[in-house]
């Protein structure tokens, strides 16, 4: 299994975890971010237009979840979920934008 397939999952199943009250206490964003970062370091968005989806996933999926909070029971914990996730995609971002400019200026 490799990182493209890796990385979705663990960063939805502690996504997931993060969601969970009385698991709170844990810094879960840290580890998402990381989760991002690892990613975007062992495999970078190569293509520009690629590149430009993932920044404004990263930054609209929070905007677009909150909209979820209008589903009765479960629109709450769907719009934590999507935020954590969210976490994970910015650090994929950051991570590869980070790639882009070093392949640049290098």
């Amino acid at each position: 299994m490799n990182i493209d397939k890796l990385a979705p999952i663990l960063a939805t199943i502690v996504g997931i975890l993060a969601c969970i009250p009385a698991a709170a206490i844990a810094p879960w964003a840290l580890v998402l971010v990381l989760i991002g970062l690892v990613h975007g370091l062992m495999s970078p968005v190569k293509k520009h237009a690629s590149l430009a989806m993932v920044i404004a996933a990263a930054a609209l999926m929070p905007q677009i979840a909150d909209n979820l909070d209008n589903i009765p029971a479960i629109g709450i914990h769907l719009n934590a979920l999507i935020d954590n996730i969210s976490v994970a995609i910015a650090g994929y971002a950051v991570s590869s934008l980070i790639q882009a400019i070093k392949s640049r200026v290098v």
